[in-house]
C-alpha cells in the first residue's frame, strides 16, 4: 500500500466523525483520492503534505470526467475533512464555485426511478440484502436505514416508525403502511430479523453495507437510490391521480389552481415520508 493511502487510512481510524455508513464513504473517498493524486504525478505525496495544488488537480480531473456535481461536491467535503484534521483547512476555498464545480441539479428532466425485479432479487443470495431492497421499494427508504431497521419495533400496524438513529441527518419519521405488499415485506423482514435489525447478528452495520454492495454489484443491481425515486413517484400518482413531471405528467406550469394545490399537498406528503424537511427537495425525485 502506498504511503498516503495508508496515512489516510490509519487518520480515517482516529477521527471516526459521522455514521459508520459516513466514515465507511469518507474512507472510500479518501483511498480513491490517494490513488488518483499518486496517477497524477504526486507520487511521493504524505497526507500532511496536502496543497491547494492538489485540491486543483483533483477537482479538475473530476470534472473532465463528466461526473456529477453532487459527486462531486461529496469528495469536496472529504477533501476539507482532509484539511482540517491535518490544520490546514484554509488552503481550500469555501465555494465549490472557486474550482468551477456547477450547482447541483435540483430539478430532474429525467426520470431516475428504478424498479426492482424478480429476476434481479433471484441473483441475490444473502437473504438479508434481498429483504433490504424490498423494503426500499416498498417504502422508499434508504440504503442504511434499510439495513439499520428493526422491524418489529418499527412496524406500528398502519406505520413504520424509523428511530432517528437510523435516519440520515438524526429525523425521525413516520410512513403509512398502506398496500398488501408493503405487509408483506414487513412481515418476511420480521421473520428474518427475529425480533433484531436487518444485520446479522454476528455482522456489524459496515460489514453488511459492504455485503450489501458486494451483493448488488454481482446481481447487476445499480443506482439503488432509484428504488426512492420510483416509491416517491408512485406516491405523487397515488395522490394526485396524474403521473408526476419527471415520469412524463404535466408541468407545474400545466396545472390548474386547484390542481397546484393538490400538486403541493403531494410534495409535502413524498417529502416527509422520504425524509426530508422541505417541500422544494422533491423536484429531485419528481421533477417540476
Amino acid at each position: 500500500m502506498r504511503t498516503l493511502n495508508f496515512e489516510l487510512k490509519q487518520l480515517c481510524y482516529r477521527n471516526r466523525d459521522g455514521s459508520y455508513a459516513t466514515q465507511a464513504d469518507r474512507l472510500r473517498i479518501l483511498q480513491l483520492t490517494a490513488t488518483q493524486l499518486h496517477e497524477s504525478g504526486f507520487r511521493d505525496l504524505r497526507a500532511g503534505g496536502l496543497k491547494p495544488k492538489h485540491v486543483d488537480a483533483l477537482s479538475q480531473r473530476w470534472q473532465t470526467e463528466g461526473l456529477n456535481p453532487g459527486t462531486i461536491k461529496n469528495r469536496m467535503v472529504q477533501l476539507r475533512w482532509w484539511a482540517e484534521k491535518i490544520g490546514k483547512a484554509g488552503i481550500i476555498a469555501e465555494s465549490n464555485k472557486t474550482y468551477g464545480i456547477p450547482d447541483r441539479q435540483l430539478v430532474s428532466s429525467v426520470s431516475r426511478a428504478r424498479t426492482l425485479t424478480p429476476t434481479e432479487l433471484g441473483r441475490i443470495t444473502d437473504p438479508y440484502t434481498a429483504v433490504s431492497l424490498k423494503l426500499q421499494a416498498a417504502f422508499g427508504l434508504r440504503r442504511a436505514e434499510s439495513i439499520k431497521l428493526q422491524p418489529s419495533w418499527a412496524d406500528r400496524g398502519d406505520k413504520l416508525v424509523l428511530k432517528a438513529s437510523w435516519c440520515k441527518g438524526g429525523r425521525e419519521r413516520e410512513i403509512p403502511i398502506r398496500t398488501t405488499e408493503q405487509r408483506h415485506v414487513l412481515n418476511e423482514a420480521r421473520r428474518l430479523a427475529q425480533g433484531g435489525s436487518l444485520i446479522p447478528r454476528e455482522l456489524r452495520f459496515i460489514d453488511q453495507l459492504q455485503r450489501f454492495k458486494h451483493q448488488c454489484s454481482g446481481a447487476g443491481i445499480h443506482r439503488v437510490h432509484g428504488h426512492r425515486h420510483a416509491y416517491a413517484q408512485a406516491r405523487y400518482l397515488e395522490i394526485t391521480g396524474w403521473k408526476a413531471p419527471a415520469a412524463g405528467g404535466p408541468t407545474s406550469k400545466a396545472l390548474t389552481p386547484e390542481q397546484r394545490a393538490l400538486d403541493r399537498e403531494a410534495r409535502l406528503v413524498v417529502s416527509g415520508e422520504l425524509g426530508h424537511e422541505r417541500e422544494q427537495v422533491t423536484a429531485v425525485y419528481l421533477g417540476r
